[in-house]
């Protein structure tokens, strides 16, 4: 007789023997911790943005009540947005292999049939759809960010974070549901050995040879992470780590070496800026306040009371500089030109015509701070005109795209 060929559908049809209780529940386990660990610093991520200040800072101006959180981002210490954004992408990235093997340990559930026995089993086997598409999608979206390449539809701040909560609301759903088992699995198999005789639907009914134990397997999923961990982390540092950062940004500018040599992502070139309008005889930084506007040359600048602050730079993608030696006029002291005794928020837009956050407002807590500067040399030489020059703003604990390059109007008050 011809035997009737095997479908997914089919339980015959997965034959893998690592499959079973022991090596999903600790697969399991390790995606409680690390999900909800990336979960919590994007959320700090998304706070560090100011949305709720003004308008331009807010990329997903309809969350709601998913902006029920949102604080007044601080400025101490001065390396938390650098620390947080360094968790959350290097995390996210190692754990890459750990979701692609709970995903392949689970994957005959998605065929089981009937597709819903009750509608109880129809609610959990949506509920699975929505945390598996949303773990693709928001793991997608972020390897994506951090490689530059914006090539999906739509703003990434605004896929992001509500691809986020739809994914961690499945994902603390299907946790209420499975971690109980997850942990009773875990007790039962260390006390009874990994080995023997399972009794559950992912088994297969028909195992192949193994090749490998599931010990064995685990393993070189954690040496997966590993791996990927060791090629991303350097890009948080510099020197001789950051070459080990295979998977750091590569869509941006080469930063060259001298006191200007540290990661950009953006050149002056790419957004059109030009030597003709940050001239000393073009280029005025045009300050707005209380009192009205004043109008200040690059050697303007200079005649002003100069400070330094010592600072990272830290992006969204995860990259981040060590602490550069930063120079220039405190905006505190800017702000008091145009009658602000007492600081007050600051919006501040750049010559660059087009692009995201080539405006960004700050709180007035960030421009109070003594280290918040306009700067105008880093490391004891002028900006070059890729970080900025003739002057930026740079502020401690913020994320890189709110320290403005190339600096044309600030307008002082509140927000």
């Amino acid at each position: 007789m011809r035997r009737t060929p095997l479908t997914p559908f089919s339980p015959g049809f997965w034959r893998s023997p690592l499959r079973g209780p022991w090596l999903t529940s600790v697969l399991g386990v390790v995606l409680l911790g690390g999900i909800t660990l990336l979960f919590l610093t994007g959320l700090v991520s998304y706070a560090a943005y100011n949305p709720d200040l003004d308008p331009v800072n807010d990329k997903t101006p309809d969350k709601g009540i998913l902006g029920f959180y949102l604080f007044s981002w601080p400025t101490d210490p001065h390396w938390l947005y650098r620390l947080n954004q360094g968790i959350h992408v290097t995390l996210g990235i190692a754990l890459i292999p750990v979701l692609l093997a709970k995903l392949w340990s689970v994957v005959p559930r998605l065929f089981t049939l009937p597709p819903a026995r009750s509608l109880a089993h129809a609610a959990e086997r949506i509920s699975l759809l929505l945390l598996v598409g949303g773990a693709l999608f928001e793991f997608v979206t972020g390897v994506l960010n951090v490689q530059l390449d914006y090539i999906f539809p739509g703003s990434f701040y605004a896929l992001h974070f509500y691809g986020a909560w739809v994914f961690f609301a499945a994902f603390v759903a299907h946790a209420a549901l499975k971690t109980p088992k997850a942990l009773r699995n875990l007790r039962q198999l260390r006390e009874e050995g990994e080995e023997r005789d399972e009794q559950d639907d992912l088994v297969a009914p028909e195992p192949a040879e193994p090749t490998v134990s599931r010990r064995g397997a685990l393993w070189f999923v954690g040496g997966g992470s590993l791996l990927l961990f060791a090629t991303t982390v350097g890009q948080s540092f510099d020197g001789f780590l950051r070459r080990t950062a295979l998977l750091a940004p590569h869509g941006g500018g080469e930063p060259g070496s001298g006191p200007n040599g540290f990661q950009i992502n953006k050149t002056a070139a790419k957004v059109g800026i030009t030597p003709a309008e940050t001239g000393a005889e073009a280029w005025r930084l045009v300050v707005i306040g209380r009192t009205g506007t004043v109008r200040l040359s690059r050697a303007d600048l200079l005649q002003l009371p100069l400070h330094s602050a010592s600072l990272p730079i830290a992006c969204v993608e995860g990259w981040s500089t060590s602490d550069q030696w930063w120079r220039g006029v405190r905006l505190r002291d800017l702000a008091a030109l145009v009658g602000h005794d007492d600081p007050t928020d600051v919006f501040v837009e750049s010559l660059q015509r087009a692009g995201a956050f080539r405006r960004a407002a700050l709180r007035a807590n960030q421009v109070a701070d003594e280290r918040s500067l306009l700067a105008l040399t880093v490391n004891g030489e002028d900006l070059s005109p890729d970080h900025g020059y003739p002057a930026r703003v740079i502020v401690p604990a913020a994320p890189g795209v709110l320290n403005t390059k190339w600096v044309a109007r600030m307008t002082f008050g509140d927000l």
